[in-house]
């Protein structure tokens, strides 16, 4: 019996790793795409909306691939977290899934439409990629804040509250800190994707230099709030374990550091490779701070986790599937590495 457990206890460790890793790794690839969405909307020229869409049509529905996953992952795994979560975040997720279905459909169709429908098509995108940027992360703080549950003397607990509970001035913050950050992702990837002359490439470099300081202040007012508002992030990041999350922020800093020192030399491609290691190194110290919790205050990765065989038997399905979606990602990141110009917007994509 306690093997069993102790075999139980690992799988559930694991699955929710390999929740967490999906959704860094899904905030960090589709990160660009977003935040280039974002960007296009104050690009004026309409051969350089297109090519921004023609420059991402090769990688973003594999980016977004993670986020399918670590739906997967939370049905399957932890399925009464699921349950309550997705209940309490039904505004929030509805917009967000609108948001990547216009994507999408923007993406996919614009070089088939008119003129008249092909601007169209660009301000869709534009804002659908920042209505998922925003009730995205909007999610993220209202997740932070748990919600409430019923706890019946039998059975599963539900979520009690509102449509609106997510609503909160922690979590329309977070909202703004994810606009603000998966902006300067998307304006790396339009410096790396785009050549050196082209005038959105230098467009996107003098967005850089403003937007990478209000990233840095976004992250640390958020690092701030959540020291004052959550008692389980601050007794960890204060407490005698301190080193260990002030060794994650020294490594995110370094490699802030290195975004900073390589986009002023023009090596654009390492510089998105760093931004995205910060991403990485930040989203993991905030997963291991919350554990053992999923969702803080709510449900722990104990009491919400499926029985042993459902378990089981998902971990024999799924287990195969993260690192090939590893090396094609990568894959596709390494052949679609090259520049381009605006003209691929006459084209299509």
């Amino acid at each position: 019996m306690d093997m069993l457990n102790s075999s139980q206890h690992f799988l559930i460790i694991a699955w929710w790793l390999a929740f967490g890793v999906s959704v860094i790794l899904y905030i960090a690839l589709d990160g660009a795409d977003l935040g280039a969405g974002i960007f296009s909307l104050f690009v004026r020229d309409h051969d350089e909306r297109g090519a921004i869409m023609a420059a991402m049509a090769g990688t973003w529905d594999a980016n977004e691939t993670w986020l399918i996953v670590a739906g997967g992952i939370m049905f399957g795994t932890f399925p009464f977290v699921y349950g309550s979560a997705f209940i309490y975040l039904m505004v929030p997720m509805a917009l967000v899934l609108w948001g990547i279905m216009s994507r999408a459909v923007a993406l996919e169709f614009r070089h088939l439409a008119s003129p008249f429908w092909q601007k169209f098509s660009d301000g869709i995108f534009g804002v659908a990629s920042l209505a998922v940027t925003f009730f995205g992360g909007m999610s993220v703080g209202a997740i932070l804040q748990g919600f409430g549950l019923d706890h019946p003397a039998q059975g599963v607990p539900h979520y009690v509250g509102g449509a609106f509970s997510f609503v909160s001035p922690f979590s329309i913050w977070t909202g703004v800190a994810s606009c603000i950050a998966m902006t300067l992702a998307g304006v790396l990837f339009v410096r790396a994707r785009f050549e050196k002359s082209e005038p959105i490439r230098q467009d996107a470099a003098r967005w850089t230099a403003v937007i990478f300081w209000l990233a840095i202040a976004a992250v640390v007012i958020t690092w701030v709030w959540s020291a004052i508002l959550f008692d389980w992030a601050r007794e960890k990041w204060f407490g005698p374990h301190f080193w260990i999350w002030g060794l994650f922020g020294l490594l995110a800093l370094f490699c802030i550091e290195q975004v900073r020192r390589d986009t002023l030399k023009d090596k654009d491609f390492a510089a998105v490779l760093w931004f995205n290691a910060a991403a990485v190194i930040l989203g993991f110290g905030m997963l291991i701070t919350m554990f053992p919790y999923i969702v803080p205050g709510t449900w722990t990765i104990w009491d919400g986790a499926s029985p042993q065989v459902s378990m089981i038997t998902f971990t024999m399905t799924m287990g195969g599937f993260v690192p090939v979606m590893l090396m094609y990602n990568w894959y596709q990141i390494w052949v679609f590495r090259g520049r381009i110009s605006k003209l691929v917007g006459h084209e299509g994509h």
